[in-house]
């Protein structure tokens, strides 16, 4: 009789107003209940709490995150399902997407729930629905939601039900994420030519974008179509601005070094010098060079190769990869000679691949230009303009600048002597 008054007072008393009501619930059980009763006890008590927290505050979707959990723990289906509803329907005040991180996991649970737990199937899909149809696609989205919403009903034998939720997501608020998702499910199902549908509406939307040019080439290539791979990189390289032009640049380098274009190759790295002279493309091109095949045997029959010994061979690929190191040593001595640890590293890259020709390499060529380091010191300039530290660094002096400095003292010294004459001639 006791429980019942305090269960029938519970009901029926404003939550406010409740809380010492509970405690003396609580302890009631305690003494006199079994640990069903405590349980529920408890349960009551947290529940009463946790009402009083999303009373209080809507928006803090935590305490309704921890009100949900209470609720899975004790399985009732409505009265989690009842949460729920309440939860979402609290909808973040603004527009951005900062207020809405938080939120949106409630949807994502929910829909969890009801396809792993209540096994819902159609309550699942309609969460997912009014979800996508809630979020701001126009100011931002959340590709989690789409991605899970075509998961599920793949997982339901639904593929066109899935397009459609991926297309949906592609017109209304494209993403990297869904596109990858998308291409990666009709390639699973070998449907190539959406592939390449969706590659270009890829590449539409994201002309910058490397990944997505690499990974069309890729799929040509694996598809043995090699010209249409080769026009995808050219179309690819020939953008105004890509986000990563090195990796793609270095895996068309390797697209045509597997195809044996070694022509083509040494074609494009020509052209890729005209862009840029970093260090790193001269010795990717001299490493090319040194273990490439001849010009000429993309094309030539089998006979004439047979009449190039490979000791001949050995001969051109030496001279090749030693006249691109000699152009590049030439291009920072003389084009960029500010560049002085770039040109101290090629040379020794330049040694070190000498060595490695054995009886045709020639390391004398390379030590009478290696450049002698010496430690300098530097101002450090400070914002006002004065030098109050010093730092030192490592210089290098090379054969032809010490060759230059007697005509710089020489120079040097004129100068001086034709400004005294000056001085002395104003005195008088």
């Amino acid at each position: 009789r006791a429980r019942a008054i305090y269960k029938y007072a519970l009901d029926r008393v404003p939550k406010g107003q409740a809380e010492e009501l509970y405690r003396k619930f609580l302890a009631f059980e305690k003494q006199f209940g079994d640990r069903e009763g405590i349980e529920d006890a408890i349960v009551g008590k947290r529940r009463f709490q946790y009402e009083d927290e999303v009373r209080k505050n809507p928006l803090n979707y935590d305490s309704w995150f921890d009100y949900i959990r209470l609720e899975e723990s004790v399985g009732n289906n409505d009265r989690i399902r009842e949460v729920y509803e309440r939860a979402i329907a609290n909808i973040p005040p603004a527009d951005e997407k900062r207020y809405w991180q938080r939120y949106i996991y409630l949807w994502i649970n929910y829909a969890l729930y009801e396809e792993l737990d209540a096994k819902d199937v159609e309550r699942t899909r309609e969460v997912y629905s009014e979800c996508l149809k809630l979020v701001p696609h126009k100011k931002f989205t959340f590709a989690k939601m789409w991605l899970m919403a075509a998961q599920f009903e793949i997982r339901q034998r639904n593929l066109k039900a899935a397009r459609q939720i991926l297309g949906n997501a592609i017109g209304m608020s494209p993403k990297g994420k869904i596109f990858k998702k998308y291409i990666e499910i009709e390639l699973y199902l070998g449907n190539f030519d959406r592939c390449r549908t969706l590659y270009e509406k890829y590449i539409e939307w994201s002309p910058a974008n490397c990944y997505a040019w690499r990974k069309y080439a890729e799929l040509e290539k694996n598809l043995s179509e090699t010209d249409r791979a080769r026009s995808i990189y050219e179309l690819a390289i020939a953008q105004p601005a890509l986000d990563t032009p090195e990796v793609l640049w270095k895996e068309y380098l390797q697209f045509e070094i597997d195809e044996n274009e070694f022509d083509r190759t040494r074609e494009l790295y020509e052209r890729l010098l005209d862009r840029t002279k970093h260090l790193k493309v001269w010795i990717s091109y001299t490493e090319f060079e040194a273990s490439a095949g001849l010009a000429g045997e993309d094309g030539e029959s089998e006979e004439i190769k047979k009449e190039v010994s490979y000791h001949e061979q050995q001969i051109e690929r030496v001279r090749r990869c030693r006249a691109i190191f000699e152009r590049a040593f030439e291009y920072f001595r003389t084009s960029a000679p500010e560049l002085k640890e770039e040109r101290a590293m090629l040379l020794e890259e330049w040694l070190n691949k000498e060595v490695s020709f054995g009886d045709l390499g020639d390391v004398t060529l390379v030590q009478k230009k290696a450049p002698r380091k010496v430690k300098r010191k530097r101002p450090i300039p400070t914002e006002d303009g004065s030098t109050v530290a010093y730092e030192e660094y490592i210089d290098y002096i090379f054969p032809d600048e010490v060759a230059l400095a007697p005509n710089l003292k020489i120079l040097e010294a004129a100068y001086k002597w034709k400004k005294q004459k000056t001085d002395d001639t104003d005195d008088v």
